[in-house]
C-alpha cells in the first residue's frame, strides 16, 4: 500500500455493542501509522425476507454485502465484527493478495477442540466470514437484491453466509490466517482476537479468559481521554455492559492470580443480583426470530394442506 491509502475497515454492530466499536478502532490505531477509517454499521435498512428462517440472527449479519454499495463500489475494503481486538499492524491484513478473488476470507478454524469446551461456546467451531477482504470495484452486490432473491428460493441464509454462494469458487480466496481471526483463542501469534461467544463476552460476563485484553486496551483509552468515563457508565446504565465492569476496570490487573476466581465469581453474583441480562435485547429479537418462523411454518402447513 502506498502513504496517501486509507485503510477503511466496516465494522458490523448492533446497539449493544456500540461502545466495543472504538475499542476495536483504538486497538487497530495503537499498532499501525497507515491511515484508517473505521466505519460502524448499525441499523442498516436491510430488509425482512419473506421466511423468517433467513432473517440476520444478529443485528449486522447482512451488513457485510451492504459495504460494496456504501465504498459506491471502488476500491477495497475490511469487514469485522464489532465484538474484536488487534495486536499487530492491520497493514498485514490489509496487504494480503487476492490472487485473482474477488473476497478473501478465514482459511481454517484451530483449537476447537479447547475452545468450544468453554461456557457458552457452540458444539463446532464455523468457518466464518467474520474477518473479510472485500474488492469493492468487482462486487455487485445490493442487499435488496440478496433478499430478494432469497424470497425467491434461490438460495437461503445458510447458503449465502456460510457458503458465499453468491460467488464462484474462484472468487473466493481463503488467504486469511486464523490469527487474525482467533476465535476464543490469544497467544503470541494472535494478530486479531474474536470474543465470538456472546455469552462470555468481556463488557457482558466477567471472567472472560482473555478479558483482561480488552479491559487493558479501555484502561489505556481512559487515561488517555479517548474514552470519557461517562460514555462507559451510561452504557451500564442503559443495561449494554455490565454493572461490575467498573470495578474490573479499576482492580481486576491488581488482584493476586490466586484471588481471581472469587473475585470473577463476586463481579457475576452482583451482576445477577443487579438484575443484569447479557445482550437482553438480541435474546428477545432471538425468541422473536424463534416465534416467526414457528407461524410462518404453521402458516404455510396450513396452505399446503388447503392447496391439497
Amino acid at each position: 500500500m502506498t502513504d496517501s491509502e486509507t485503510i477503511r475497515v466496516y465494522v458490523g454492530a448492533d446497539r449493544s455493542q456500540m461502545l466495543a466499536v472504538p475499542v476495536l478502532a483504538y486497538s487497530i490505531r495503537r499498532h499501525t501509522t497507515a491511515k484508517v477509517e473505521v466505519i460502524p454499521m448499525v441499523d442498516l435498512p436491510v430488509p425482512r425476507p419473506k421466511d423468517p428462517r433467513n432473517g440476520q440472527r444478529t443485528g449486522f449479519s447482512y451488513s457485510r454485502f451492504c459495504i460494496p454499495a456504501l465504498s459506491s463500489y471502488s476500491g477495497k475494503a475490511i469487514y469485522m465484527d464489532a465484538d474484536m481486538l488487534v495486536f499487530r499492524d492491520i497493514r498485514e491484513l490489509w496487504n494480503i493478495p487476492f490472487g485473482g478473488a474477488k473476497v478473501v476470507i478465514q482459511k481454517e478454524v484451530k483449537f476447537g477442540d479447547v475452545t468450544t469446551l468453554k461456557a457458552g461456546a457452540p458444539r463446532k467451531r464455523q468457518k466464518q466470514c467474520a474477518v473479510m477482504l472485500l474488492d469493492c470495484g468487482r462486487l455487485d452486490w445490493t442487499i435488496d437484491a440478496l433478499v430478494a432473491a432469497m424470497d425467491e428460493g434461490q438460495f437461503d441464509y445458510e447458503q449465502l453466509m456460510y457458503e458465499l454462494c453468491v460467488l464462484e469458487e474462484k472468487d473466493i480466496n481463503y488467504g486469511v490466517p486464523f490469527e487474525w481471526n482467533s476465535l476464543e483463542h490469544a497467544d503470541a501469534g494472535t494478530c486479531l482476537l474474536h470474543y465470538t461467544d456472546v455469552y462470555t463476552q468481556p463488557w457482558t460476563y466477567a471472567g472472560n479468559k482473555f478479558g483482561g485484553l480488552w479491559l487493558a486496551e479501555v484502561r489505556r483509552m481512559l487515561r488517555d481521554g479517548s474514552l470519557p468515563v461517562a460514555d462507559l457508565q451510561r452504557e451500564i446504565d442503559l443495561g449494554y455492559f455490565r454493572p461490575s465492569l467498573m470495578r474490573d476496570i479499576r482492580w481486576a490487573h491488581r488482584i493476586p492470580e490466586f484471588l481471581r476466581t472469587a473475585f470473577d465469581n463476586f463481579n457475576r453474583q452482583s451482576d445477577r443480583a443487579s438484575g443484569f441480562v447479557a445482550h437482553k435485547a438480541v435474546y428477545a429479537a432471538k425468541k422473536e426470530r424463534a416465534l416467526a418462523i414457528k407461524e410462518y411454518l404453521e402458516r404455510t402447513a396450513t396452505g399446503s394442506a388447503g392447496s391439497a
